[in-house]
């Protein structure tokens, strides 16, 4: 299906990769070719996305929000270098949809369905590189200067400017050529996640492995499902692992970064929810990735009347995991303090189905690469409290960063 999809300028591959945490809606949704599209910077972003979504509310749509549309619903700014120049806001209506559940393919098109099974059938089953990988990664902030960095976000934590700030350096490479399809599957063969993705947008990709939820909705409930607290595992050493995972359920420091984006999430979620039915459905739970043990909180709520996924959307993006509280002061050190603009980076992939429900991942451990210009980048982080250890939040970014640089180097 990869090999066969290949050929559309844009596409949208979301996968499962077999994880049921929360009974999956599918396997894998593919999204092939664009009928129609909307491609727009902030400013007035959702004012165009609602026009656009009014033409075609029984489509479905796939897409993207990114990160600085923060500067839409804050009122805020980015001066950040980006190499990849992916737009704040795109939506398409797909030429088709296959939909794959269990050992059954579902095809949504205007045309023969049965030819595009065939067409499918007919390329290869397996992927081969097309294209050597040539690349050589390097750091954007070197060692001392993020323990630096982290002292200082400390001391705004002291002083009260905030309570917990996600923070993230960039590592990327230039006169980067990979083949896309090749370096996606190994990725998620390495690192299979429950919201990875393949994103094509005419020159630029997003190769996601994502372990986490932002937004779903299904009829009129709605639910966040934010990550914070992070421990490796040991596969090695079943003891070892067991301890790592008990770590996370026993660590004050973790919970504390975990309840306070809880508490961020459930304010947002209030904002388009009918009052008293916001709710934490699973609070401190501990779930097993093939590199590490998360942390990850489940908040629902039943949505008010009158309210669609882009209400939703607006009044909750930037999701918290990937800011911090409060919000809008977190969101402006952040840009003062990171060296790259986030762009797509912990933004959001995902679809919207014809009546609008619709399910979107947060855009982390993604490989992020411009074809034009050969630039390659990706970023990791964590949440930053007063208790953290500066030395211990940098090895944790390079710990979520390992699966993409075995990858690539």
């Amino acid at each position: 299906m990869l090999n066969w999809v290949n050929r559309f300028n844009i596409f949208c591959l979301l996968d499962n990769r077999q994880y049921d945490f929360s009974k999956p809606a599918f396997e894998c949704l593919l999204a092939a070719g664009s009928k129609v599209n909307i491609e727009v910077q902030a400013g007035k972003a959702f004012d165009a996305l609602r026009h656009f979504y009014a033409a075609h509310k029984n489509e479905w749509l796939f897409g993207h929000f990114a990160y600085d549309l923060k500067n839409e619903t804050e009122n805020l700014s980015s001066g950040n270098a980006d190499g990849i120049g992916f737009s704040d806001l795109h939506f398409f209506v797909p030429e088709m949809v296959l939909e794959l559940n269990n050992k059954e393919v579902t095809i949504h098109s205007d045309g023969d369905a049965t030819l595009i099974f065939e067409a499918i059938l007919t390329c290869a089953d397996t992927i081969i590189e097309s294209v050597q990988s040539n690349i050589i990664v390097q750091h954007k902030i070197k060692r001392e200067n993020y323990i630096g960095i982290i002292e200082k976000l400390r001391q705004h934590i002291l002083r009260g400017d905030c309570y917990e700030l996600n923070f993230c350096q960039e590592f990327f490479a230039t006169d980067a050529e990979i083949d896309p399809l090749y370096i996606y599957n190994r990725l998620t063969e390495l690192s299979p996640n429950p919201f990875s993705a393949l994103y094509k947008l005419n020159n630029r990709w997003c190769l996601s492995a994502s372990p986490e939820r932002y937004l779903k909705k299904e009829g009129n409930k709605i639910i966040s499902q934010p990550i914070k607290g992070t421990s490796k595992r040991n596969l090695a050493n079943a003891a070892a692992d067991e301890k790592a995972k008990n770590y996370l359920m026993e660590s004050e420091k973790e919970k504390s970064e975990n309840v306070m984006v809880v508490d961020l999430v459930r304010n947002d979620l209030s904002r388009i929810c009918k009052p008293g039915s916001v709710k934490v459905d699973e609070l401190f739970a501990v779930y097993s990735f093939p590199q590490v043990h998360q942390m990850i909180s489940t908040i629902s709520g039943e949505v008010e009347e009158g309210k669609d996924w882009i209400d939703c959307v607006e009044a909750t993006f930037p999701m918290g995991s990937m800011t911090g509280a409060p919000k809008k002061k977190v969101m402006e050190l952040i840009e003062q303090y990171e060296q790259t603009k986030r762009g797509l980076f912990s933004g959001a992939i995902g679809y919207v189905k014809p009546g609008g429900d619709f399910d979107f991942n947060v855009v982390i451990r993604s490989v992020l690469y411009n074809e034009t210009d050969k630039y390659l980048s990706f970023q990791t982080g964590g949440g930053i409290t007063y208790n953290s250890n500066p030395e211990l939040e940098y090895e944790e970014s390079l710990l979520k960063a390992s699966a993409m640089m075995k990858v690539l180097e």
